[in-house]
């Protein structure tokens, strides 16, 4: 029997709400608070870095006609906007540069552009504390990552699960920001989930970016609506249309329960150090490893061959990209870029780099193949350069889970994203709040920075 409105029914879905409604920051674990508070502090940085782009100029054009009563920061801009536009923005520039965090505990998923640039906008609705934010901040990856790993065929039917699975993500953190009880926040993430989106089609084009701007707005929205009692099914992720038997070819719906209480999904977050797709982080790794320990000149090299997990060739097959946002998913470019500059940041994924002519040509030398055997975080590289072989394998990328950033590396990445747009010394105070996160009362002070 369907369980839509029966609000005394049993569910997965509400049996997950009414566990993430109960949590209190006191259950977070000390490894959760730390992930809390340096996934704050890279995302910050990613969305200022992001503010500039002509694609976030392009989207502000149009919000700023058609937005509501300004009362929410746009970040790196002097601009508020409308409770629903200004997640918009913010979750887009977030994550315009693809250089903000990702999660793959059996998903592939930017879990801070939508969920942080939800919470960031209710923060100015009413006082909020790090310590809430923080705790809001964790039920939205509990959300986010559950919902995603019923789905397991979900990221292969062609979506963007920052869209899709950012909804839900949001909504549920954003519920859980504005307090809601278990049968409320059923019904946010419910309201989140009917309007889940983003295709992979887009990947390549300001489209892409623009679905973590709309999972967050789509959060905001649920949660609101839940918070005044507007209904959802009970059984948004299970139910017989539900999202993990639509959005997938096969479900798992138990797994939405699976581990809960132990521990908590943001622990196992990663970071990124380059500014592109997460699974090309592996192969520039290993091309970043032959180059500095072998001293390759770009101009011996005959070849770059390349073993990658399926999942890279399928998601990052650009052959000759014609702008950055094109070249953030491009294999041949990043291993040409990686062996030319030594880095992967920004600078390396700009338009002008995507049709410098010694770039191209290096690409042409790059020869990816598939290896079904290789994790997702994991590549081999050999460069054949004036006849000699030079290989490198590389077991975990660096900013994975099992080979994570340190507190050190996400401060420098923060402050090099970040002072260009704020300045040294706002950046430096913004830091010094998130890393103090939770015994600030209210956030409203770290946005002022922000501005």
């Amino acid at each position: 029997m369907d369980q839509n409105l029966k609000t005394d029914a049993v569910t997965l879905t509400k049996t997950l709400c009414g566990h993430l409604a109960a949590a209190q920051f006191r259950d977070l674990t000390d490894q959760a608070k730390a992930e809390a508070r340096r996934g704050v502090l890279d995302w910050i940085g990613c969305a200022l870095a992001g503010s500039g782009h002509r694609t976030i100029t392009t989207l502000l054009s149009v919000l700023q006609e058609t937005s509501g009563k300004p009362v929410a920061t746009v970040f790196g801009r002097k601009l508020q906007l409308g409770l629903l536009d200004a997640p918009l923005a913010n979750g887009q520039m977030g994550h315009v540069l693809d250089f903000d965090d990702t999660h793959m505990g059996g998903v592939v998923l930017h879990t801070s552009s939508p969920v942080l640039a939800a919470l960031f906008a209710l923060a100015e609705r009413a006082p909020v504390s790090g310590e809430e934010l923080m705790l809001a901040y964790a039920v939205g990856f509990e959300a986010g990552v559950r919902s995603g790993r019923t789905a397991p065929g979900h990221h292969k039917g062609g979506w963007h699960l920052t869209g899709t699975l950012g909804s839900i993500a949001a909504g549920a953190a954003a519920g859980k920001l504005l307090k809601l009880d278990a049968q409320k926040l059923t019904y946010a993430m419910g309201i989140a989930a009917t309007q889940a989106a983003g295709m992979q089609q887009n990947r390549g084009t300001m489209c892409k970016s623009f679905h973590a701007g709309k999972a967050a707005s789509n959060g905001v929205l649920a949660a609101m609506l839940a918070e005044r009692g507007f209904d959802s099914t009970q059984e948004i992720i299970e139910g017989k249309k539900g999202f993990s038997r639509i959005y997938s070819d096969t479900a798992e719906p138990e797994a939405l329960l699976a581990g809960l209480g132990r521990g908590w999904l943001i622990e196992s977050n990663g970071h990124k150090p380059y500014a592109c797709g997460v699974v090309l982080h592996p192969l520039i790794d290993a091309v970043i490893a032959i180059r500095n320990r072998d001293k390759i000149d770009p101009a011996q090299v005959s070849e770059i061959a390349l073993r990658v997990n399926p999942l890279v060739l399928s998601i990052t097959g650009v052959v000759d990209p014609t702008t950055g946002l094109q070249s953030k998913f491009s294999t041949l470019h990043s291993a040409a870029v990686a062996l030319i500059d030594g880095h992967a940041g920004m600078a390396q994924y700009s338009d002008a780099k995507a049709v410098d002519p010694a770039v191209a040509a290096l690409r042409r030398k790059v020869k990816p193949t598939a290896d079904d055997t290789l994790r997702k975080d994991e590549a081999h590289a050999v460069i054949t350069a004036a006849g000699q072989r030079h290989e490198a394998h590389i077991a975990h990328a660096s900013g994975t889970a099992e080979n994570r950033m340190s507190d050190a590396q996400i401060e420098t990445k923060f402050m090099a994203n970040a002072s260009p747009v704020i300045g040294e010394e706002r950046a430096k105070k913004a830091a010094a709040f998130v890393w103090a996160l939770d015994k600030k009362p209210d956030v409203r002070e770290l946005i002022a920075l922000l501005a």
